[in-house]
C-alpha cells in the first residue's frame, strides 16, 4: 500500500505526467479543445493517449500551450509561435544544462 502511495505522488509532482484530459486542459488555459488539436497537428503537443484512445496531456505540455496561447493572442501566427516557444524552450533547457555543468568544474 506504501508502495502505491509513493507512486501516487509521484505522478502528482511529475511535470511530465499525462493527469489533464483534452476538455480538463481546455478549461484550465481557458481555450478550445480545438486550440489542443491543432497544437498537436503541428506536433508542438504529442499527448499521450488512454486506453480509450482520448489525449492526455501534462503540466509540462500545459505550459507551452499556456505561452503559445498568449503570443497567438498578441497576433502571431500559430506556426510561428510554436516556433518561438520550442526555442524558447530549448534555451532554458541549454542554460540549465549550462549551469549544471559550470558547477560541477573545479575553480582554477
Amino acid at each position: 500500500m506504501a508502495e502505491e502511495l509513493q507512486t501516487a505522488t509521484d505522478k502528482l509532482e511529475d511535470e511530465h505526467y499525462p493527469a489533464y484530459t483534452m476538455g480538463r486542459a481546455a478549461e484550465m488555459l481557458g481555450t478550445t479543445p480545438g486550440f489542443l488539436r491543432s497544437l498537436d497537428e503541428v506536433k508542438l503537443l504529442v499527448p499521450q493517449r488512454s486506453r480509450g484512445g482520448h489525449r492526455r496531456y501534462s503540466r509540462y505540455q500545459l505550459r507551452l500551450a499556456t505561452r503559445v496561447r498568449a503570443l497567438v493572442d498578441e497576433g502571431t501566427g500559430l506556426e510561428a509561435a510554436c516556433r518561438i516557444v520550442i526555442l524558447e524552450d530549448q534555451l532554458e533547457e541549454a542554460r540549465r544544462i549550462n549551469a549544471e555543468h559550470s558547477s560541477h568544474q573545479p575553480e582554477r
